[in-house]
C-alpha cells in the first residue's frame, strides 16, 4: 500500500463518521505492532494537511515492565516529530502469574487500556486512536455472533463518559493484507509479541475461519463489513 492510499483510506473514515474536530489532541495507542506504527504514520501525515488542526502524541504501555525494546518505536516517533511516552507496568505478570487468569485477553486489555486512558487524560488528550482495522471489525463482529450470541462490533467512534474521552479508529476501511503491504514498504519497526497465548486465541480462531469461508465464497469478508456498517456496528 502507497502512503497516498494510506491517507486516503484513514481520511474517508474521518470524514464519514467525524472522527476529527477543530483543536483535537489524539493519543495514538503503540504497541509496536504493524497495526499502530502504520496509524501511526497516517495520523502525522494527515496532521499537515487536514482541514481541522489537530496534534498527537503516541503512547505504549509496556506490559512486561522494561522487558521489551521500544527504542524502534522512540526512533520513529522522532523522524515523524510525535511525542512519545513510554508506560511501564506488571500487567503480564499480574495477569498470567498472580492471577493465573484461564481467559487472560479481557482482563490484560481492561488494565491496558485503563493505563492508556489515564496517561492520555493526564498529557490534556481528549481523543484515543486505535488501529483497527477493517479485518479485525469483521473478527470482532464474528467473535460476538459465535460466543455471545449477538451482532456486535466496533463502533468507528464511541465516547467514555467516565473519562471524558473519545474513542476514534481511523483505520477501519484498511484490509489488513494492506497495512501488512505497507509495513513491508517502508520497514516498519514491528516488535515481536510477547504474549504467552499470541496465535492461539479464540480471535486467532476466527481470523482463520474467516479465512477459510472467504475461499470458499469469495467477497463474503466485503459482504460480512458492509452488513456491519448497514447495521450500525452494534445491536
Amino acid at each position: 500500500m502507497e502512503l497516498q492510499k494510506l491517507y486516503s483510506y484513514s481520511r474517508k473514515a474521518i470524514d464519514d463518521y467525524k472522527m476529527i474536530d477543530e483543536g483535537d489532541k489524539i493519543a495514538i495507542g503503540i504497541s509496536g505492532g504493524k497495526d499502530s506504527l502504520t496509524l501511526l504514520y497516517a495520523l502525522a501525515g494527515l496532521r499537515r494537511f487536514y482541514p481541522n488542526k489537530f496534534d498527537i502524541v503516541a503512547i505504549t504501555v509496556d506490559l512486561s515492565n522494561g522487558d521489551m525494546n521500544f527504542d524502534g518505536c522512540k526512533k520513529l516517533c522522532e523522524e515523524l516529530n510525535v511525542e512519545y511516552h513510554v508506560i511501564k507496568t506488571d500487567i503480564t505478570n499480574i495477569v498470567f502469574n498472580e492471577r493465573g487468569e484461564k481467559n487472560p485477553c479481557s482482563l490484560c486489555a481492561k488494565m491496558r487500556k485503563g493505563s492508556l486512558n489515564e496517561l492520555a487524560k493526564s498529557l490534556g488528550c481528549n481523543k484515543i486512536a486505535y488501529a483497527h482495522h477493517k479485518d479485525d471489525i469483521i473478527e470482532t463482529m464474528m467473535l460476538s455472533l459465535i460466543y455471545e450470541g449477538r451482532f456486535h462490533s466496533f463502533k468507528p467512534v464511541t465516547y467514555l463518559d467516565r473519562m471524558d474521552l473519545t474513542l476514534i479508529r481511523p483505520m477501519m476501511y484498511i484490509p489488513e493484507a494492506d497495512v501488512k503491504g505497507f509495513n513491508n514498504k517502508f520497514k516498519l519497526p514491528v516488535e515481536k509479541n510477547v504474549c504467552p497465548i499470541d496465535g492461539h486465541t479464540k480471535r486467532e480462531y476466527v481470523k482463520n475461519l474467516i479465512k477459510t469461508l472467504e475461499s470458499d465464497n469469495p467477497g463474503c469478508k466485503d459482504r460480512f463489513f458492509t452488513a456491519i456498517t448497514s447495521a450500525g456496528f452494534e445491536q
